[in-house]
């Protein structure tokens, strides 16, 4: 099983950066991720990890070889596209094992490979069919098997369930990662969903204009974010401005905008500080009567009914707005301009400090 590595790894089109100085370990048997915006550049890199695109910088090795200057054919890797392309004149079999009779392997080799292939993906039954009588997922499967009929034990996945209806989406995340831990493979799959990201993957790695923000599991990535982009782009999040009063092993003692006082189990070291706190939307809680004094008057501006959750927003006496996501069973809807109190638990708030650009710190891009 392949560890990946990369060592301070740059690309540049033009003017744009599309990689920057990259560091970053796969390791053996590791399903991991690259998660990020559109044009963050998680594609370029798993290119470059590839050989279909040459770093400027930085250097690549995959097993422990310095692979810079091998060719793509050479790196045993597997590659599948989000849009599998397939010769739509050859059946399913004659698709996978294409690349095995243009190296020129033996046609029995060639037979075993591809059955083992169809069998890894589970598409035997699908082996004579042609891609006009295919459906997307089956597709798909066509395409991993392809991508691992040479024997590959690392796959690189370029957004696979991109074009996926998002219930087959689910199933067709697990039946990628059984196939990955199965048969003891090394994946790196690029996605900008994040739920998917957090289904499938070991480890995930979160980038931004070319740069890698963080590196985690899902649950440090979703419970300990490093940075407002992350905590913003890893869930849905509220983000209020405050000042830090005192501060302790305990935790801090902050005010709202406002003068607003709550208290939060993060221990922030910068006495008088301004700071941003971030709390998830279903970390809080909303009621007609304050639940103890974390809990913070409003007025209700919209309750909607979501299936599985309610969703609320509110409007702070201090005149910020927070949006409350509730399980349908415990919540009610609220009357607009109605008296509530939103619900702040100390141990779920994270705090930052305030940037010099907020508002580029919460955009998306």
């Amino acid at each position: 099983m392949p560890e990946v590595r990369l060592v301070g790894v740059s690309k540049r089109f033009g003017d744009v950066v599309a990689v920057d100085h990259v560091d970053l370990v796969v390791g053996d048997g590791e399903y991991f991720s690259l998660l990020g915006p559109s044009g963050c550049g998680k594609t370029t890199t798993l290119r470059i990890i590839a050989g279909l695109v040459q770093p400027d910088e930085g250097e690549v090795y995959i097993d422990g070889c310095l692979v810079n200057d091998v060719p793509p054919e050479d790196r045993n890797v597997g590659f599948v596209f989000q849009h599998f392309e397939v010769f739509p004149f050859m059946t399913v079999f004659e698709n996978i094992a294409y690349p095995l009779r243009i190296a020129g392997m033996p046609e029995p080799e060639v037979e075993e490979r591809v059955w083992e292939a169809l069998d890894m993906v589970e598409l035997r039954y699908a082996a004579d069919r042609y891609p006009r009588d295919l459906s997307a997922p089956e597709l798909q499967k066509c395409g991993i098997a392809r991508a691992l009929v040479k024997g590959s034990k690392l796959l690189l996945l370029d957004e696979p369930l991109g074009a996926l209806d998002p219930e087959v989406r689910k199933k067709f995340r697990e039946m990628l990662r059984g196939l990955v831990k199965e048969h003891g493979l090394t994946a790196v799959h690029v996605t900008h969903d994040q739920e998917e990201a957090m289904a499938i993957s070991d480890r995930i790695a979160v980038m931004r204009r070319g740069r890698i923000i963080q590196v985690g599991s899902p649950t440090e990535l979703y419970l300990r974010p490093k940075t407002i982009f992350v905590a913003n782009f890893m869930g849905e999040t509220n983000f209020l401005e405050a000042i830090v009063v005192s501060s302790s092993e305990e935790g801090s003692e902050l005010r709202l905008r406002g003068g607003i006082p709550i208290r939060a189990e993060t221990a922030y070291p910068e006495v008088g500080a301004r700071v941003v706190v971030a709390v998830r939307e279903e970390a809080m809680r909303v009621s007609r009567e304050p639940f103890d004094s974390n809990s913070v008057e409003g007025r209700a501006v919209s309750s909607a009914f979501l299936g599985r959750f309610m969703r609320h927003r509110v409007e702070l006496v201090n005149g910020e707005f927070v949006k409350v996501r509730e399980p349908s069973k415990l919540s009610r809807p609220y009357r607009r301009g109605e008296r509530v109190y939103v619900h702040i638990p100390p141990s779920r708030i994270l705090i930052y400090p305030y940037p010099p650009n907020l508002m580029d710190e919460l955009s998306l891009t």
